[in-house]
C-alpha cells in the first residue's frame, strides 16, 4: 500500500526535469468541498445521461454482440489501493491478448502503452473515445468515492509495479477523470516524465479553482477535438 510514508522517503527527482521540491498538504476543508461536489453532480449526470447510457450500449451491443457493452478493469487509487474502473467498451474482445503484437508500435514512454490508430478499436469505438463518450460510466466510480472529477489519471497495475518513488507520489490522492495532463493539447505528445511532473503539479497546487478551470478546459478540448 502506499501512503503518506512516501514523503519521508525523499525521492529522487531528475535535476534534469527542471521539476520544483514537492511539498504535499492535505487540505481537509477542500477534500470535503471536492468529495461533496462529486457526489451531487455525479449522481445529476447519472440520472440526466441514463437515456443517452442505454443508446450507446444498444450501439455497442448492435456492432459486437459478442461481449459485454461494459469493459470493467482493476485500475489504482488512492494509497495504491485497487478498484474496478468501468467504461463502455471501445476495442475487441481480445484486445489484451493482442497487446504483445503491439507492443513495439507504442509511442509513449515509460510503463505507457498508446498507439494513435490502434488496431483494436472498434467502429463504435473510434466515435466513442474522440467524445470522450466511453469515460461516462466513470459517473459511478466518482459516485462511489474510487474517482473525482479531478485527478492523476488511474494507472493499471502493472503499469504503478514499475513507478520510480517520485512516480508513486500522483497515488497519494484519489484518481480523477481528467487532469493537466488530460487537459493538455496533443497530450500523447508528451513524455512520461512530463506527465508525471503534471501529475505532482496538480497535487501541489489543487483547490477548488483550479479543478472548475481544469473542468472547463477538458470540456472546450472535447469540443474542439483537441484532446489527443
Amino acid at each position: 500500500m502506499v501512503t503518506e510514508e512516501l514523503l519521508d522517503k525523499k525521492p529522487n527527482i531528475d535535476s534534469k526535469s527542471q521539476d520544483v521540491k514537492f511539498v504535499y498538504q492535505k487540505k481537509p476543508v477542500f477534500s470535503f468541498v471536492k468529495r461533496l461536489f462529486d457526489i451531487v453532480v455525479s449522481l445529476i449526470c447519472i440520472i440526466i445521461l441514463i437515456i443517452p447510457f442505454i443508446v450507446v450500449f444498444l450501439m455497442i451491443a448492435m456492432d459486437d454482440k459478442h461481449g459485454s457493452p461494459i469493459f470493467v478493469q482493476n485500475r489504482v487509487g488512492k494509497n495504491g489501493k485497487e478498484f474496478k474502473i468501468y467504461k463502455f467498451r471501445t476495442m475487441c474482445l481480445d484486445a489484451e491478448d493482442k497487446l504483445s503484437e503491439l507492443q513495439e508500435q507504442n509511442e509513449m514512454d515509460g510503463p505507457v502503452f498508446k498507439i494513435r490508430d490502434d488496431p483494436r478499436i472498434t467502429k463504435v469505438g473510434k466515435f466513442l473515445r474522440k467524445t470522450n463518450i466511453d469515460e461516462l460510466p466513470q459517473m459511478f466510480n466518482i459516485f462511489k468515492g474510487d474517482m473525482s472529477f479531478v485527478g492523476p489519471r488511474p494507472a493499471l497495475p502493472k503499469e504503478v509495479a514499475e513507478y520510480r518513488p517520485s512516480d508513486r507520489l500522483r497515488l497519494l490522492v484519489t484518481p480523477g477523470l481528467t487532469c493537466y495532463w488530460q487537459a493538455t493539447t496533443k497530450r500523447n505528445t508528451i513524455t512520461f516524465d512530463e506527465w508525471m511532473k503534471l501529475d505532482r503539479q496538480y497535487i501541489m497546487e489543487r483547490s477548488v479553482w483550479v479543478d472548475i478551470k481544469l473542468i472547463f478546459k477538458t470540456f472546450l478540448l472535447i469540443f474542439k477535438r483537441e484532446g489527443v
